[in-house]
């Protein structure tokens, strides 16, 4: 695996582990034991079937928790001090044969894009539960998870594509990511207004 493809997977770890970790864990793995991709030894821990079977049982958990509006929020709030950490962690464990130095940046960049991935998607589904109905919600979590289809593929496959795009994924996050905080503070605000006339 050459350091273009090393990076790729790092990235790719670490922005999916902000989206669905335990899809990026099961998928990562199973694709591997398969022979379909190829994991750098310090992950290789992903292939066993005691891990297999950890990360697709919170997957499927996951995959079902996801679709109810409300609870997801809840889940995305736990899994904050998951998520983060985690992301650190792959992106450093798909380096982990480099140099000390960028094993170190890898887990601090990983970190910080798991934060920042995790972050817009926990605002922007908190935001959409605002709406009484359940479809978007449901669009949304099935969008989130074809995007991470997708992007681990394209890591995996088109390591340049796959950092093109999220070239352009951050861009957008960095858009966005103070609309959302606008309209979760509009939210609270309409809540609190809400709250205070219902009390006698």
């Amino acid at each position: 695996m050459d350091v273009l493809q090393s990076i790729a997977l790092a990235a790719g770890l670490a922005w999916g582990s902000g989206i669905r970790l335990y899809a990026v864990l099961f998928l990562a793995g199973l694709m591997a034991r398969l022979g379909y991709v190829e994991l750098p030894p310090a992950l290789g821990l992903l292939t066993h079937p005691a891990v297999l079977g950890a990360s697709g049982f919170m997957f499927a958990i996951e995959f079902f928790a996801d679709k109810v509006p409300g609870f997801d929020t809840l889940w995305d709030a736990a899994h904050t001090f998951i998520r983060i950490p985690a992301g650190a962690l792959l992106a450093a464990l798909a380096l982990a044969d480099q140099d000390p130095a960028l094993v170190l940046a890898a887990a601090i960049l990983g970190g910080t894009l798991a934060s920042a991935v995790h972050l817009t998607k926990a605002g922007s589904r908190a935001l959409i539960n605002t709406s009484p109905e359940p479809f978007s919600n449901w669009t949304a979590s099935f969008g989130e998870e074809a995007l991470l289809l997708g992007g681990l593929w394209a890591a995996f496959m088109h390591p340049l594509i796959f950092l093109t795009g999220l070239a352009i994924f951050l861009l957008l996050a960095l858009w966005l990511l103070p609309k959302i905080w606008r309209g979760l503070r509009v939210a609270w605000r309409r809540l609190q207004s809400v709250l205070s006339r219902e009390r006698p």
